[in-house]
């Protein structure tokens, strides 16, 4: 049956906390699963709906990019992608009643938690100048507000159109083409704040900055060290997968802060052997200090490099560049050094070696535990290095496995959504389309951030997403937004951005995945880029929300006439009414999809994009080569008497989107203030278990954050770390801490102190 959504946010000010579960998904799972889908949706959508996800004739799941097997399963959906599509698919509507009844300052008040739970948005929305609450708009009229403030504007520098990794390819393309037809490339989007290092460091490497590994490479796989990830939460699908390399005799190195629940047992829900005992998972669990990869990596480079007839020796010559100046500095790696960067012994970096030597093919997997530090880039190096010294890269069962989170946020950068564009991609571009791209580089998420902060930047434009819940520095981030004179959100729920505007604000309703989409040449389908590069179409195939709701393509498509006017050339009403004609442009610019259309309509599966590297043990680097790097190991120095915090997701939870207030895996329930600290670590700076604490981060200028009330739990961390949920920790880093090259937020490593709370 259908519930109410909550009048009151809930009081999360006593979380319960038991001992941490060691299994992930079974039958829990599924009650879980069913509880919140039909809480949501009801039994019958809840039947119609989730037998559609992941299905090739049906809509992708918007949770996360882990891709499918051809064949696929009934039920093709974990426990957190089934909250996805009911928190999306879900019965519950925002009107502009509800607006009319809580002005924007009691929406600031709201917890994320209790903003999505009130359901979907069914109109337009505007906040004027001046207004104290949203008012209901029309399309037409939302649209000439937006023209108005972009006309107004001294450059279309002074405008900032942001990406969530939901949006479709379709839309994205013609998102990036609107706005370098408008002249910018202030384009930011979800990628610099998760996978923009992975990306940074394997294009300079391997030459492109994708994963190099299909499912079936998974499964062929001797060793899979899973690295910085905790996919029992987080991309709960790769759990099957793991299964599937176990029972074919992979063995599974995890590298990991915290022991997850997911990476030492799985129990399986969709086989009876899964759901009476589970398969273990994890060979050797490797609790290394925050921030300590490079230092493993680069040590377990030194032995490899050590042991005669470890290293592929005809791929280094044939396929490689800079051996010589990688092996000089890994041959000076340190063991004192490493074991105190890592907080490992001495064993068990030497039980990895063994398994390491053992394997031929191997495949290294990682998320964001190794992508948002300062020296993220040369970590995700180093791993590079670690695969290329014994052929792992170009072969079967072998590769680089950088696990995106996000269901198409490597598809929106594969259709141009990037502030540093290529020059062959605007090229091919601007023939297309017969315009002028910009050539300078636009604004990332941090740029973006700090030129509204500033006063450079006027008019920010989000294509989904929660960018204020997603980002750094929350007290700098929410002061930044309120000095732009407009805040557009392209939305299907409220979120915590909808409450900290510009001048003015407009909210867009829009469909979702779940959503059917009719435009004037009938029914449409988006496609959408997973994890491991395969191309596939999504088919929504319920009623639209409200009657109200504009595509993502043609809220792009009328933004870009209302904006561009009868200057410009390009057919945005045929793009609006068929999104085959989309497709087809793209097919004609971007590398990879010739014959688009045609390609989706022979195999309702898709298909998968080239990867030299993976496809022929081609790089396409500066070099001609896969490049061996040599950088100097780094790691977090803590002074004493405080910790390293690494910002994570609880298990209720979907990047910022907040489904409930548990972390079952984890042991805590009823609330999200709580940090997790080791129990050695949490007696020496005076803290028993349930106390309450103040985070307070320390920056280099000598700045301080403060996080209040957070209840310390005494948990299995490594030692000198601690852990605690984000958006609520976003308030303790730095906007400045990033990591070099690719300026991601360095959310897993910030330093703090704990101090006693008033809360206590």
């Amino acid at each position: 049956m259908v519930s109410k959504p909550p009048v009151g946010d809930p009081v999360q000010d006593a979380p319960q906390v038991a001992a941490p579960q060691h299994a992930a998904a079974g039958l829990p799972a599924i009650g879980h699963t069913l509880r919140i889908a039909q809480a949501q949706m009801g039994v019958r959508r809840t039947a119609r709906t989730l037998l559609k996800v992941n299905q090739k004739d049906g809509f992708d799941c918007p949770g996360c990019a882990w891709p499918e097997a051809d064949k696929r399963h009934v039920a093709e959906f974990c426990e957190n992608g089934a909250k996805a599509v009911a928190e999306e698919a879900t019965l519950r509507r925002v009107t502009p009643e509800f607006f009319a009844a809580h002005p924007v300052a009691d929406l600031a008040t709201r917890s994320g938690y209790w903003l999505g739970q009130q359901g979907r948005i069914t109109q337009p929305m505007y906040l004027p100048e001046g207004g104290d609450r949203y008012e209901p708009v029309s399309w037409e009229r939302a649209f000439s507000i937006l023209a108005e403030e972009l006309r107004a504007l001294s450059s279309p520098d002074e405008a900032l159109f942001y990406t969530s990794g939901r949006t479709s390819n379709e839309a994205a393309f013609l998102l990036q083409l609107f706005a370098r037809e408008f002249g910018t490339n202030n384009l930011p989007d979800c990628s610099n704040m998760c996978h923009e290092s992975s990306g940074s460091a394997l294009t300079e490497t391997i030459g492109i900055g994708k994963g190099s590994v299909s499912l079936e490479d998974l499964h062929r796989a001797d060793l899979i060290v899973v690295a910085g990830q905790n996919p029992g939460t987080n991309h709960p699908r790769m759990l099957s997968a793991l299964e599937k390399a176990k029972a074919a005799g992979a063995r599974i190195i995890s590298v990991n802060p915290l022991p997850e629940a997911g990476l030492e047992r799985f129990k399986n829900p969709q086989t009876a052997q899964g759901m009476l005992r589970g398969a273990a998972l994890t060979d050797l669990f490797l609790q290394i200090r925050i921030g300590g990869d490079q230092a493993l990596f680069r040590l377990l480079n030194k032995l490899v490099l050590e042991t005669e007839g470890a290293v592929d020796e005809a791929f280094v010559r044939e396929h490689t560049h800079g051996y010589e100046e990688f092996a000089a500095a890994a041959k000076a790696a340190d063991w004192d050094e490493t074991l105190a960067a890592t907080g490992l012994s001495r064993a068990e970096i030497e039980r990895a070696l063994e398994m390491v030597l053992a394997s031929e093919r191997t495949i290294v997997c990682w998320a964001m535990g190794l992508t948002q530090h300062k020296h993220s880039v040369p970590t995700i190096r180093e791993v590079v290095n670690f695969l290329l010294l014994r052929g792992n890269i170009g072969r079967p069962g072998a590769g680089v496995c950088p696990v995106r989170g996000h269901s198409n946020v490597q598809g929106d950068r594969t259709m141009g959504i990037f502030e540093r564009p290529a020059p062959a991609f605007l090229d091919a571009l601007d023939k297309e389309f017969g315009i002028v791209s910009p050539r300078h580089h636009g604004f990332d998420v941090v740029r973006s951030i700090q030129a509204l902060r500033d006063g450079e930047a006027k008019v920010f434009f989000a294509m989904g997403g929660n960018f204020v819940g997603a980002t750094p520095d929350t007290d700098v981030t929410e002061a930044a937004m309120r000095n732009a004179r407009l805040t557009v959100h392209v939305s299907t729920k409220l979120n915590r951005s909808h409450a900290v505007t510009g001048t003015r604000a407009l909210i867009l309703p829009t469909l979702g995945r779940t959503d059917k989409d009719v435009q004037e040449s009938g029914k449409q389908f988006v496609t959408v880029e997973d994890s491991m590069g395969l191309v596939h179409a999504s088919r929504g195939n319920l009623p639209p929300a409200s009657p109200h709701l504009l595509s993502e393509p043609a809220i792009v498509a009328r933004m870009a006439r209302a904006v561009l006017g009868e200057g410009s050339a390009t057919p945005w009403e045929e793009f609006e009414a068929d999104y085959a004609r989309i497709r087809d442009r793209i097919a004609r610019v971007v590398p990879g999809f010739q014959d688009f259309n045609a390609r989706l309509a022979a195999d309702p599966g898709g298909f998968a994009l080239p990867h030299a590297p993976r496809d022929e043990r081609r790089f396409p680097t500066k070099t001609g080569k896969a490049n061996f790097t040599a950088a100097p190991v780094e790691y977090p120095r803590v002074p004493e008497g405080r910790l390293l915090l690494q910002t994570l997701r609880s298990h209720d939870q979907y990047n910022t989107t907040i489904y409930g207030l548990d972390d079952r895996y984890r042991g805590i329930t009823g609330g999200r203030r709580v940090v997790l600290v080791h129990p050695e670590d949490a007696a020496a700076l005076g803290f028993a278990d349930g106390a309450y604490a103040d985070l307070v981060s320390e920056w280099t200028d000598g700045s301080e954050r403060r996080a209040p009330g957070f209840r310390v739990v005494h948990y299995p961390t490594a030692r000198g770390c601690a852990a605690a949920y984000y958006p609520e920790t976003n308030v303790l880093v730095p906007l400045e801490s990033t990591a070099d090259v690719s300026n991601t937020p360095a959310s897993k490593s910030v330093i703090v102190r704990l101090e006693q709370s008033e809360s206590a």
